[in-house]
C-alpha cells in the first residue's frame, strides 16, 4: 500500500478557513428563517441547527473559530441574527445567554463527535446517527440552555426555577433539530467519505 501523501499546511489552512467562512455563512443563512417570539424575549429560531451542525462537521477547534466569526460580526453590527438583528445590544438582553452558548456548545458539540467516534465501531451507519444526535444533544440542548438560564437569570431577572421552566419551551423543537442534524451528518459521511468527523 501506498502512504498518503502529506497535505501541505497551507492547503490545510485555506480550507480550513474555507469551511470556517462557510459555515459562518450558513448559521447566517439560518437566520432568514422567520423567528417565532417568546414572552421573556428569547426567541425560537433555526440557528441552533447550525451551531449543531458546525460543532458535529469541524470538531471543536474549527466550531469555536466559525461561531467566533459569526458572533464577532453580529457585535459588529450585522444583522446576522434571526429577525435581523445585531449589535452590542443583543449581547445585554435575554437571549445573551444563549449567544454565549453558541460558542461552548459547539465546542462541545466538537468535543463529544470527536470521542464518540474514536469508540464507535459502525462509523456510517447507525451508530454515527446515535453519535451525532447525543453530541447535539450534550452541546446543543443541554450546555446552550444552561447558559441560556443564567442569562435570563442576569438579564431578565428571572430565579433559577423560573428561567429553567421558560426554556422547557424549546425541547421538542431541539429535539427535532437534533434529529436532523444527525441525518444531515450521516449524509455528509456517506456522501464525502474523507470528510473527518473526529478532527480536533
Amino acid at each position: 500500500m501506498k502512504p498518503t501523501p502529506a497535505i501541505p499546511a497551507t492547503m490545510t489552512s485555506t480550507r480550513s478557513l474555507s469551511y470556517i467562512a462557510l459555515f459562518a455563512a450558513v448559521i447566517a443563512v439560518f437566520g432568514l428563517i422567520p423567528k417565532i417570539d417568546l414572552p421573556f424575549g428569547v426567541p425560537i429560531t433555526l440557528q441552533s441547527l447550525g451551531i449543531m451542525l458546525v460543532g458535529c462537521l469541524l470538531g471543536p477547534k474549527r466550531a469555536f473559530y466559525t461561531v467566533g466569526l459569526f458572533l464577532v460580526a453580529v457585535a459588529l453590527g450585522l444583522p446576522l441574527l434571526s429577525g435581523g438583528r445585531g449589535g452590542i445590544a443583543v449581547f445585554v438582553a435575554p437571549s445573551a445567554g444563549f449567544l454565549l452558548g453558541w460558542l461552548i456548545g459547539a465546542v462541545v458539540c466538537g468535543v463529544s463527535m470527536r470521542q464518540f467516534m474514536k469508540r464507535m465501531p459502525d462509523a456510517k451507519g447507525k451508530g454515527l446517527l446515535v453519535a451525532a444526535f447525543l453530541s447535539s444533544l450534550i452541546g446543543g440542548i443541554v450546555v446552550m440552555y444552561l447558559f441560556g438560564i443564567i442569562g435570563l437569570m442576569l438579564a431578565a431577572h428571572l430565579s433559577a426555577t423560573q428561567a429553567t421552566l421558560a426554556v422547557l419551551a424549546f425541547v421538542p423543537g431541539d429535539l427535532v433539530k437534533c434529529a436532523v442534524c444527525a441525518v444531515l451528518v450521516q449524509s455528509v459521511a456517506r456522501g464525502m467519505p474523507s470528510w473527518r468527523l473526529d478532527r480536533d
